[in-house]
């Protein structure tokens, strides 16, 4: 089948995501292996946004393809009520792993089911309606997680959002909607507005605060280093939850193997998904404190799927979990994300256009504007537009793969990535940064 044909009947038969479904023109992958991957033309595109920010161990790892068919010759399914051994290595593994008494995991396929899972077990552990979570946050596309998160994708669908929902403003230093001028100020308005809606909402209504363990798709908004920890603090002085949404920062993406674990806070849930498994096969999952798990010993724990604990997911997350510390790639994320904030530095001193870059470990966003002095933003938020349009396209025609939203440019490559690939990464972004600054002042 040619190029042509595969679009034809992609198009023609399978629906693309979040978009208008005319005039689409899809890359064709063919092959993949590292930080790069292949169209059937034979174009190379670096991988500087992994993906859906999830293949942080890169492409094409073998050790992973052979566990995978390991695991389907020994075992390809069992039916959820059943155990097995690869189960109970992967759930023993991730207890040691995640802080705290974050012992007990419920095993998903991606992480919005993880979080729609948190949301339940949430009301039914509390007895309490509410959630609530932030403006600027995405948590996945399923009707709990999209209403739960404040992206402008839940849009369409609100008229059937998930009731008993609300949202706060984040601690967005950049562009802080209470006029403060450090982040630290900016944090303290986010909590003092946080524990506001509360009191409006009465906090003994409320079974859980859902955050992101770090910012991603909304533009890595960074908390102030002290954020997280009163956030927990202000949900056990009411008796409220603590639920780390760690689908994205999850598994090394900033330096530490979850989000948390940068302002020293232990959540009572963590939702996980990406980087369990790295995109070769589905898994996500929902792991509770052993506060939560005992109030269960002997009641009904209203959860259930299909494909929970999947034998042969639960291979390749024990493969790649061994490879996190056999490559040692949270080092790696480290030390590369420390190059990649004096690269983009560099970029800041070229490029007027660029207002803001925000960045833990590899996890990573350029905030582009048309003056610096007054952070009028390039495009308007959630409208995009040309500038954006011709930005994306460029980045595609020089052969790389990345996020371009709103005024955003997301940098958030495989955790293998070394300087020679963040070079060849941020001269593209350099031209794509020249058609910004086309706009800057006007």
């Amino acid at each position: 089948m040619d190029t042509q044909q595969i679009i034809r009947d992609s198009l023609d038969h399978t629906l693309f995501t979040w978009g208008p479904q005319a005039g689409l023109n899809p890359i064709v992958a063919e092959k993949a292996k590292g930080v790069y991957f292949w169209d059937t033309s034979g174009k190379r595109y670096l991988d500087f946004s992994s993906q859906l920010m999830n293949v942080n161990i890169g492409h094409g790892n073998e050790k992973v393809r052979e566990a995978v068919y390991r695991q389907m010759g020994e075992l390809s399914f069992v039916y959820p009520g059943a155990t097995t051994q690869i189960r109970a290595e992967v759930g023993k593994k991730i207890a040691e792993i995640t802080p705290g008494n974050l012992n007990k995991t419920f095993f998903t396929l991606g992480g919005a089911e993880a979080i729609d899972n948190a949301i339940k077990l949430a009301r039914v552990y509390t007895g309490r309606p509410k959630i609530v979570a932030n403006y600027r946050s995405y948590h996945g596309a399923t009707y709990g997680a999209i209403t739960a998160g404040g992206d402008p994708r839940r849009h369409p669908v609100d008229s059937q959002q998930v009731p008993n929902v609300i949202h706060v403003e984040n601690p967005y230093a950049y562009r802080c909607p209470w006029g403060t001028s450090t982040p630290e100020e900016c944090g303290e308005m986010a909590l003092r507005n946080l524990e506001q809606v509360l009191i409006y909402e009465n906090p003994s209504s409320v079974a859980a605060i859902l955050m992101e363990g770090e910012s991603g798709t909304s533009g890595c908004i960074k908390y102030p280093p002290y954020y997280l920890k009163k956030v927990k603090a202000i949900c056990e002085k009411y008796g409220i939850l603590f639920i780390a949404d760690e689908v994205m920062s999850g598994f090394g993406r900033t330096g530490k193997m979850f989000g948390v674990e940068n302002q020293d806070v232990v959540p009572d849930m963590m939702a996980v998904a990406k980087g369990l498994t790295c995109g070769y096969v589905p898994l996500g999952a929902l792991i509770v404190s052993d506060t939560i798990a005992k109030h269960f010993d002997n009641k009904p724990l209203p959860l259930g799927l299909t494909y929970n604990s999947h034998p042969v997911s639960l291979a390749a997350a024990k493969a790649v979990l061994e490879i996190y510390e056999e490559d040692k790639l949270l080092e790696n994320t480290v030390a590369m994300g420390k190059y990649m904030d004096e690269k983009v530095c560099e970029l800041m001193e070229k490029h007027p256009s660029i207002g803001d870059w925000r960045n833990t470990g590899l996890l990573g966003c350029i905030e582009l504007v048309r003056n610096r002095e007054t952070k009028e933003p390039l495009v308007p938020w959630n409208v995009g537009g040309e500038p954006s349009n011709r930005m994306a396209a460029k980045i595609r025609e020089l052969g790389m793969f990345t996020f371009v939203r709103w005024s955003y440019i997301f940098i958030a490559p495989p955790l293998i990535i070394n300087k020679a690939q963040i070079d060849e990464g941020i001269e593209i972004i350099s031209q794509a940064c020249s058609i910004a600054d086309e706009y800057y002042g006007k």
